[in-house]
């Protein structure tokens, strides 16, 4: 696994709906080696702080793998690093392959747990220029992964990914997003997913109120 690019942005003004509105959706590469800290990653910064960031939420990371799929879906060239607002472009992480509470080192010092899937927003549609675009990146599974910071460091593209620690028994990227979104009477695994340790605390709350719903029902 590796490092194939780092990028970052600080929030920027958009008009959108008639409202300007703040996002840091465009994310560009940048050259040396950057501070991975608790909350971010330095030189980046999120528009909407209650929706984006935060600890379970600091770091998004998205499989360069993808890009060819989407080059050729949508029939475009111009996909660059950071293209679908990710902090770190990796490869030999996909969705399918990856756990919640997996811990991966970058170098030599930074640790970072994979947290939650990513479900897109509008902003996605807006940077892409198709507004239809997010339920798009929804259903292909092809949505990348937030992780939380462990250890703080220094890292810089090219660096090496190791694969630090396993959960055992947890659920893949791929498995929590299809519960969440599409195999949402698969109440079993929904109890399974929601006692995860290491899923974010916005997740637990939505497979609660799946579980909820059906009992009410």
């Amino acid at each position: 696994m590796k490092l194939i690019s780092i990028n970052v942005s600080k929030p920027k003004p958009i008009e959108y709906g008639g409202k300007t509105i703040q996002t840091g959706i465009f994310k560009e590469p940048v050259t040396g080696s950057v501070m991975v800290k608790d909350d971010n990653i330095e030189g980046d910064g999120q528009g909407d702080l209650k929706v984006h960031g935060g600890t379970f939420k600091a770091i998004y990371g998205y499989p360069i793998e993808h890009y060819s799929h989407w080059k050729q879906v949508l029939s475009r060239d111009d996909l660059t690093y950071g293209q679908f607002g990710e902090n770190l472009t990796v490869k030999g992480m996909l969705e399918a392959e990856v756990h919640i509470g997996d811990v991966f080192q970058i170098g030599q010092i930074v640790k970072l747990q994979i947290t939650q899937p990513r479900v897109p927003c509008f902003k996605l549609g807006y940077k892409m220029g198709i507004p239809e675009f997010p339920k798009q990146f929804l259903e292909s599974r092809r949505v990348g992964f937030y992780f939380r910071v462990l250890t703080e460091g220094e890292i810089k593209a090219g660096d090496t990914i190791s694969h630090v620690e396993k959960v055992d028994k947890s659920m893949s990227i791929t498995e929590i997003l299809n519960l969440r979104f599409f195999d949402t009477k698969n109440f079993e695994r929904i109890h399974k997913a929601r006692k995860l340790q290491a899923l974010s605390p916005s997740w637990k709350k939505d497979f609660l109120r799946i579980l909820q719903a059906n009992n009410s029902g």
